[in-house]
């Protein structure tokens, strides 16, 4: 490498000499894998790879809540990321963490996601739980992507972040394992396939995990109510009264007031934490969203209809591969799209590891679509 590109590798990591204790350094990062060399630092080239992978466009056209509504103005997954993005790099910067970890997991932690949100990524678990194939957790899928359906080089302070993240459980303490090996995460991740409810447990490596964990709630506890509001589900009068006068009544102020509180009760700590008077908000307010919010009807609309067709388009897809040679049928002229995307799928991932149960790729190749795509094939597929 030259001299020029040698300074300029020099001021990509500059501004880590600034960082906190408790921080990250891209000294410490670590790959799975060998790399070539690069200009920029680990963490920073985990996010240019993710934001260039096939799963991060994807996002899309992937449910956040509602599905099924013609709204451009509601949260879809790919500005939940976005958001989630922007809060953590706000508390890490305050923090002087590493911003660019920080933004690598938070641009990545979703990317596991199914079409149709929560409600797809629960009926893909009931599948594999009758398939007897392990569980489904959006969490472990984001890993699954980037690593084995990408084949992406990412750090794994990333990938354990990712895994580590779950912004449906609040907890009064957020703290790391600096100690905690590549060993522990890919334990973890076997874990969290394999064991019922395990990403519970996970305890990240950094820091910056933790900021990210904190950032999801943050980013959609207030633009869930935003979204629910537009479309008429609730009206801001109906917010309960604590949360309201603890965190404000709209997003704008109970974004503000919980970075604000994470920053004071956290600076300079090894941990994270809200004040016992914000956490006691938080959680009536998250409480009174899945109530209001979650389990309105405009939120599970179609969802009998859409557990039908994932059940009948997984059994098509098993069926299907198991009456053809993919092989056979990719070297044909004609044959449809559809099709092809389906064996060359199949046949990628068999290419790499022939020893793979065809059903856990199935439920990849599922997992992998948008709600648009699912769509489509359940009307080419299925009667």
């Amino acid at each position: 490498m030259n001299e020029i590109l040698e300074k300029a590798k020099t001021n990509m990591i500059l501004k880590e000499q600034n960082l906190s204790e408790f921080a990250c350094k891209a000294e410490k990062g670590q790959w799975l894998k060998p790399d070539i060399e690069d200009i920029r630092p680990i963490f920073f080239r985990d996010i240019d790879r993710i934001i260039h992978s096939s799963g991060y466009a994807r996002y899309i056209d992937k449910t956040q809540v509602y599905s099924f509504i013609q709204n451009d103005h509601i949260t879809r997954r790919v500005l939940h990321v976005q958001l989630v993005s922007k809060i953590a790099r706000t508390i890490g910067r305050s923090l002087k963490l590493n911003e660019d970890l920080i933004e690598a997991i938070a641009l990545g932690h979703d990317i596991g996601h199914t079409p149709f949100g929560h409600k797809g990524e629960s009926l893909l678990n009931n599948i594999c739980e009758k398939e007897n194939i392990g569980y489904f957790y959006h969490n472990a899928q984001s890993v699954r992507i980037l690593q084995d359906i990408e084949n992406l080089n990412i750090s794994v302070q990333t990938l354990d972040g990712i895994l580590a993240h779950n912004g449906e459980i609040l907890k009064t303490k957020y703290e790391y394992n600096p100690n905690k090996t590549i060993n522990d995460f890919e334990e973890d991740l076997y874990k969290t396939f394999h064991e019922k409810s395990y990403s519970k447990k996970i305890i990240p490596m950094t820091l910056e995990a933790c900021v990210v964990r904190l950032a999801d709630i943050v980013a959609y506890i207030g633009r869930d109510i935003e979204d629910a509001i537009t479309l008429n589900v609730v009206r801001r009068e109906e917010l309960p009264e604590f949360p309201v006068k603890v965190l404000g009544d709209n997003n704008s102020k109970i974004v503000d007031t919980l970075i604000k509180d994470i920053i004071i009760n956290s600076f300079d700590k090894p941990y994270l934490e809200f004040s016992e008077e914000v956490f006691k908000a938080l959680m009536e307010l998250k409480d009174w969203n899945f109530e209001k919010i979650y389990n309105s009807e405009k939120a599970n609309v179609n969802y009998d209809k859409i557990e039908n067709v994932m059940k009948e388009l997984y059994r098509y897809y098993l069926n299907r591969l198991n009456e053809v040679n993919y092989e056979e049928e990719l070297s044909k002229e004609y044959i449809t799209s559809s099709e092809r995307t389906l064996y060359s799928f199949v046949n990628k991932m068999m290419k790499r590891d022939n020893s793979q149960d065809v059903r856990r790729i199935v439920i990849d190749y599922i997992a992998g679509q948008t709600d648009k795509f699912f769509l489509n094939e359940s009307t080419l597929y299925l009667e």
